[in-house]
């Protein structure tokens, strides 16, 4: 009696055992389950590439100056001074021909005085031609002219992109425009971007 005794005592064990197994079996499979399902809700989300709305893109300029120098050639005008600027000559030349003039016009003392006068307004004649023929010496010459020339150019360096994640507004600089999404992972924009 006692082995059947013992027996039915390992046997009524295993059957506990048993039954207790079978349930935590079945409320793992349903935690499994239910974890499973929820994955599964969660892996279209996860599982592809998310984008952010580009909210505004703002160019980023560069401004760079190149001085060169551009130079001329300027054709100038000025009055060559004259050579003989108290026209001496014109003033002899012309006294020695009103001498000569007045001298043939009068006889005896009125001779000499015709002469004088001859020769004074011959001279003031004189004067007065070289004078005007004075001003008319205007000479040109070819000047080389130079002046600093600033070239300016402007080029795009980056673009200042401001973007919306989750509802949260974050900017970052980036080499090209991206569109109007980019491509994140984890809340930091990715290397490629979506148009």
């Amino acid at each position: 009696m006692n082995r059947l005794l013992v027996n039915a005592l390992y046997m009524g064990i295993a059957a506990t055992f048993a039954v207790s197994l079978a349930a935590c079996n079945r409320d793992a499979s349903a935690e499994a389950g239910a974890a499973g399902a929820a994955s599964t809700a969660a892996a279209p989300a996860n599982s592809g590439p998310q984008y952010a709305k580009v909210v505004s893109v703002t160019p980023v300029r560069s401004t760079t100056n190149n001085p060169r120098q551009v130079c001329k050639d300027v054709v100038v005008n000025h009055t060559e001074p004259p050579k003989d600027q108290h026209r001496i000559a014109g003033t002899a030349i012309g006294a020695v021909a009103g001498g000569l003039l007045g001298h043939m016009v009068g006889g005896g003392k009125g001779k000499t005085l015709a002469t004088v006068a001859g020769a004074v307004g011959g001279g003031y004649a004189g004067n007065r031609i070289e004078a005007a023929h004075q001003q008319g010496q205007v000479v040109s010459s070819v000047e080389r002219r130079c002046e600093t020339v600033n070239d300016s150019s402007t080029k795009i360096v980056g673009y200042d992109v401001k973007y919306e994640y989750n509802g949260v507004t974050r900017t970052t600089r980036m080499d090209h425009d991206p569109g109007d999404r980019v491509q994140v992972q984890q809340g930091v924009i990715a290397v490629s971007d979506a148009r």
